[in-house]
């Protein structure tokens, strides 16, 4: 399967994806880690994430399919959220736990 197509896969197929360093257990680094940190603060209870630093491919072309170019990146409901700062930004206005309760009722 064509690396945009696995992105898209994963982005459709999964309610929240996190693109991120590392993994929520094990965040390799700051912004990965205060990224999950705010998500699983904002109530996710399950978490999808894709470690950049074991898929190459994924980390060099996920900037091309999200015209993001940064990690982590957030996704929910297959929509670009953005990446540690915007997460923090909607964590401290509540909006994040918003949007986290949306995914958890459908």
């Amino acid at each position: 399967m064509p690396v945009l197509e696995r992105i898209k896969a994963e982005v459709e197929g999964h309610p929240i994806v996190l693109f991120m360093k590392g993994t929520p257990q094990f965040p390799m680094c700051g912004f990965s880690s205060r990224t999950v940190q705010a998500l699983k603060a904002a109530g996710v209870g399950e978490l999808h994430s894709v470690n950049v630093l074991e898929e190459p491919e994924i980390r060099a072309n996920l900037p091309r399919y999200s015209n993001w170019p940064t990690f982590p990146q957030l996704f929910i409901h297959g929509e670009l959220i953005g990446g540690c700062d915007i997460t923090m930004e909607l964590y401290e206005s509540g909006e994040l736990a918003r949007m986290i309760a949306e995914v958890q009722k459908a």
